[in-house]
Parts: C-alpha cells; structure tokens; sequence
C-alpha cells in the first residue's frame, strides 16, 4: 500500500475472509468473469458491441482466445504510428520543468482534452515529459484518485479501504514496478488475482512463456524488453482514478481508468532522444464475498480490461512494448488509422475503441 492511503493490518483482512470463508463450505464456484460481464453489459447499454483488438486491420475479434475460456477481454492496443512533422508543438499541459502547478487529483472523467500548446518543446533525458500534459501528473500512485471507503455489498468500510488500497498495489505491481517495467514476471500482481479463476490462470501460465495475440502479458501488464531500451529515471507519470460499486452476489466490484506515460531511451550506446510509451488501461475487478464464491483471502476475480496504447508496438505480439524512435519512424510512416490524441481522457474506453473502428493503427497527435 501507498504511504498516503488508510488500511487495516493484513492479519485481520485475512482473518476476517478467512471467518467468512468457514460459514460458507460448499460455496458455489464463481461464474465465468465473461457471463459477469455480459449479464453487466446487457443491463446497461445494450447495444454496445463485443469486446475487439483494433490493433488487428480490417476485421474484429469474435469466439477465440478469451471467449472460448470464459473472459471477456476488451482490448485496445491502438497502437499508433508517431508522425513527428505532425506532432511537434502539438503538446499541451506543463512544460515539464515544473513551470506550471501539478494537477489535482481527478476525481471524473474530464469534459475534454488537454491544452495544446503552440511552442515546440520537445523531451530531454533531463526533462522527460515536457511538452506533454504528463508533466502536470502525478508521480507513479500519486496519480490515481482513490474514492473515500463506504460499506458496501458484503464488505464494511474497512474492508472497502483494504479492498481499495489493494487494488492500487495491483496497479503498481502491474504497471509501475522497476522490476516488471524492465520485462521481469510480475509476481507481486499476479498473486493478488483468484487463483481458482481458471480462464485467467490459463493465459498467465502461456503469456510469459509464448506471447501471442491472444494470451499477451502487455494486456494487463507494463513491459520492456530491457536489451533494446530502459526507462529515462524513475518516474512514471499517471492520470486516473478508481470507482467502486456494489456488484453481482454483494462483491465489491472496482473499476480503473488510468493513464500511464513511459519516457524511453536506447538501450546501447548513450542515446539521448527520448521516446515516450503511453498506456491507457481500464481494468474491472471484483472483490468477492468468500461465502458465495470460491476466492483466496486477500485477492480479487477479474471481470474485464481494456487496453490502449500509443507508441507500444504495432501488431508485434513480443510480449514488450517496442517504442519506436525517429528512424523506426521515418521508416514505417504513419498509421492507417484515424488521429488518436493518447491523453485525451474525457472519451470512455469503449467510446474510444469504437470510434476507432476496425482500424489498424493510427496517428498521435501528440507524444
């Protein structure tokens, strides 16, 4: 947990499941994340499409992967092709020398984009996110609202804050950790997940060995591959908050939408152009009642996520993200796709991945 966030000690969250656990013998197995989601789906916007990979041109993704095993995965991966003649100048937000006041918290969606500037100001390994709307965010977690606790379904104020402040641990072991962020496993986030959710344990046991466009790890997790880049300093800038409902079977069912900026340089030689990999995810995770469904103390089943992602690899299914710099650049040209702006916040996931059709990869506005 974050140094800035409320909790319970570990021993009674555990001890607390555990005693509602041993009220519940011959608890029903979980339901498919997928029939969770569906029945979701149906009752609040039924006509929104299935989920689909608009990294893939020309055609959707139905019946394979996930949804043969249950999970219904909504993945992005719009993977954008930089047009630097285009983009620069184009940033919005702070410099990213600190010339301008960091951002509070967001609370709600935004009712629209960044600020775009007209000055072109372009990263520097000393300042990696000027002439971004990142250079306002906030630093790693201090970048993630998190809502005040209320009991809710089976849970009691308490559980709620622990509930909470676990799942932004997920997030920073999944998306922020040094570890993971130069290509190691992520244990830490994957121990948080049910480990009796079959259809989520079978792509995690294939993803990090045999990457493939339906079981990729960069869908819920950050990752570079550490022999062709490395991360300039420390800092990972976020946007986002989380939100909280009463699900099905009184779970407490947590929702992410954050956005996560990775500055970059080669990794060989002494490489000073800095590219930047930005990172939209949504994920939905549901916190369990122990006495209604099969869980482990302490962790959460996952619902669905999707993914968005600028300048991470296009159709390259490596199980990293593969920034691309100028040369890769002036190489490949631009995407095929329509104009992405990758800190635009005020559109939903879905609104976003619907507009973008079944294109293939589009063009940033900005980096």
């Amino acid at each position: 947990m974050g140094e800035d966030g409320a909790s319970i000690p570990d021993e009674e969250w555990e001890r607390f499941l555990r005693e509602a656990e041993a009220g519940a013998q011959g608890a029903p197995e979980e339901p498919s994340a997928r029939a969770r989601m569906v029945a979701r789906r149906l009752r609040e916007e039924p006509g929104r499409p299935e989920g689909w990979r608009t990294h893939q041109p020309a055609r959707r993704r139905r019946g394979k992967g996930w949804y043969a095993v249950g999970l219904l995965v909504a993945v992005g991966l719009l993977v954008v092709a930089l047009n630097p003649g285009r983009a620069v100048g184009w940033f919005g937000g702070g410099g990213g020398g600190g010339e301008s006041a960091p951002l509070a918290a967001e609370s709600q969606r935004p009712d629209q984009p960044p600020a775009t500037e007209a000055a072109a100001r372009l990263p520097t390994v000393e300042q990696p996110f000027r002439g971004s709307p990142a250079a306002r965010w906030g630093d790693g977690t201090a970048g993630i609202g998190l809502p005040a606790a209320r009991a809710t379904g089976w849970m009691s104020e308490e559980q709620v804050a622990q509930a909470l402040d676990r799942t932004r641990d997920f997030l920073a072991a999944s998306s922020l950790d040094p570890g993971v962020l130069r290509g190691e496993r992520p244990r830490k986030a994957i121990a948080l997940i049910n480990p009796h959710q079959q259809d989520v344990q079978d792509y995690l046991a294939t993803a990090f060995r045999a990457p493939s466009r339906e079981n990729d790890p960069r869908l819920l997790f950050s990752r570079f591959e550490k022999s062709k880049v490395r991360l300039v300093g420390n800092v990972v800038k976020t946007r986002g908050r989380i939100t909280y409902r009463e699900g099905k079977r009184g779970a407490v069912e947590v929702t992410t939408d954050v956005t996560y900026v990775y500055p970059v340089v080669r990794a060989a030689g002494k490489s000073d152009e800095v590219a930047r990999t930005i990172a939209r995810r949504e994920v939905v995770m549901s916190w369990d009642d122990p006495a209604k469904v099969v869980i482990e103390p302490g962790t959460f089943s996952l619902v669905s996520y999707k993914v968005d992602t600028t300048n991470g690899g296009c159709d390259a299914f490596t199980g990293y993200f593969t920034p691309e710099f100028n040369a890769e650049r002036a190489a490949t040209g631009s995407g095929d796709g329509p104009e992405v702006d990758p800190y635009d916040r005020s559109k939903s996931m879905d609104s976003r991945m619907r507009e973008a059709g079944e294109a293939g990869c589009g063009t940033a506005t900005r980096s």
